[in-house]
C-alpha cells in the first residue's frame, strides 16, 4: 500500500509537470503574483468560513453532543486532521474519517459506533449537497456556449454515476439494507460464529435510522449548509479570478467548481488529485476565457489555499499527539460506546 501511494503521488507530480509544460510559465508565476498578501489572506479568510460550515454539518450529525462553542472547536480540529489524512491516503476522501473516528473516541470519549455513524451521516450529507450543486452547475454548462459538446457529455455521463451512487448509499442507510444483508447471513452455516458482528451492525444501521427519522429538521438544515459550502467554492475561483485579472462570470464560477468537483471525486485514487485538478483547470479555464495561463495560476493559488491548510492540520495532530490521552467530561452529555 505505501508503495502504491508513492507511485500515485509519483503519477500525480509527473501529469503537473506536463501541464505546466504546455503554457507559459513566465505568465502564470506573474499572475499569480498579482494576488499579494492580503489578496491571498481573503481566500484563507473565505475557505475559513467554508470549513467552519463543513465542521457545523458534521457537528450536526453528532446528535450526542451538545451544539456549544467549546464542543464546534474541538471537532473544528478534528477535521483539520482527518482532512490532512483525506488529502495523503488515496481513499476516495475516506482516509482520515477512522482518525476522525479514533480522535472522538481517544480524545473526548465518544463510542467508536457513534462516532462513525456521525461520520457516515455527515459524509452523507456533504454529497447530497454536492449532487444538488453538481446538477446546477451541469444545467449552467448546457447552456453555455463556451463549452465543448464533449464536456458537456462527459459531465453529464459523471454526474449520473456520481448521484447513483450516491442515492444507492442513501438508500442503504435509510433501509437497513446491512442489516438485512447481515441477518441472511446469519442464517447460513457458520453464521452464528460472526453473531456478535452482526449485532454490531444492526446497532450501527439503527443509528442511521434514528437520525434521519428523528432528526429530519437537523438533517434538511446540514444539507443546506453543505449546499451553502459548496457555493463557497464559487465564490473563491470567482475571488481568485478576479485577483489575478481576469474577472469571470459568477456562472462560469459555478462551471468551473462544479467541474473541479466532479473531477476530484472521479480521481480519488490520486492523493489531493495532484496533477488532475490542475489539468482541470487548464481545460475549463482555456474553454472559458481562452488562457490555459490562468487556469494553470487559479489551481497553483488554490493549492498554495490548500497546503497552507493541510500544515495547520499536521500541527492540531502534532499537540493531540503531545497530550495525554483523557475524555472530556462535558457533564455526561457525551454517550461512550
Amino acid at each position: 500500500m505505501r508503495h502504491l501511494k508513492f507511485l500515485y503521488l509519483v503519477l500525480g507530480a509527473g501529469l503537473l509537470g506536463f501541464i505546466a509544460l504546455q503554457t507559459d510559465l513566465g505568465q502564470v508565476w506573474a499572475m499569480v503574483g498579482q494576488v499579494g498578501f492580503w489578496g491571498f489572506l481573503a481566500i484563507l479568510l473565505l475557505y475559513l468560513a467554508a470549513f467552519a460550515i463543513d465542521a457545523v454539518t458534521f457537528h450536526m450529525a453528532l446528535v450526542e453532543i451538545p451544539l456549544t462553542l467549546s464542543w464546534f472547536r474541538r471537532i473544528f480540529n478534528i477535521r483539520l486532521v482527518g482532512e490532512l489524512f483525506n488529502a495523503v491516503i488515496p481513499a476516495g476522501g475516506m482516509g482520515g474519517e477512522p482518525v476522525k473516528a479514533l480522535i472522538l473516541k481517544k480524545r473526548y470519549g465518544i463510542g467508536l459506533k457513534a462516532g462513525t455513524a456521525s461520520l457516515v451521516l455527515g459524509k452523507t450529507v456533504n454529497m447530497i449537497a454536492l449532487v444538488l450543486f453538481l446538477a446546477a452547475g451541469f444545467a449552467f454548462m448546457l447552456q453555455s456556449d463556451k463549452m465543448p459538446i464533449f464536456y458537456k457529455t462527459v459531465g453529464g455521463m459523471g454526474l449520473g454515476v456520481f448521484a447513483l451512487s450516491i442515492l444507492a448509499f442513501f438508500l442503504i442507510q435509510r433501509g437497513r439494507l446491512a442489516s438485512k444483508l447481515s441477518s441472511w447471513i446469519s442464517k447460513l452455516p457458520g453464521g452464528r460464529r460472526i453473531a456478535h458482528r452482526i449485532e454490531l451492525i444492526h446497532e450501527f444501521d439503527n443509528m442511521l435510522v434514528r437520525f434521519y427519522s428523528r432528526h429530519r429538521l437537523r438533517f434538511m438544515m446540514a444539507v443546506v449548509l453543505a449546499f451553502i459550502n459548496w457555493l463557497l467554492g464559487i465564490a473563491e475561483v470567482w475571488a481568485i479570478s478576479w485577483l489575478l485579472g481576469h474577472p469571470v462570470s459568477l456562472i462560469d464560477a459555478w462551471i468551473i467548481e462544479a467541474a473541479i468537483q466532479l473531477v476530484r471525486t472521479a480521481a480519488f485514487i490520486m492523493p489531493a488529485a495532484l496533477g488532475v485538478q490542475e489539468g482541470a483547470f487548464l481545460l475549463f479555464y482555456a474553454a472559458i476565457t481562452g488562457s490555459a495561463e490562468l487556469g494553470l495560476a487559479v489551481a497553483l493559488v488554490r493549492r498554495a489555499r490548500e497546503l497552507i491548510w493541510l500544515g495547520w492540520g499536521g500541527l492540531v495532530g502534532l499537540v493531540y499527539l503531545g497530550r495525554p490521552m483523557k475524555h472530556v467530561a462535558a457533564e455526561n452529555e457525551v454517550v461512550a460506546e
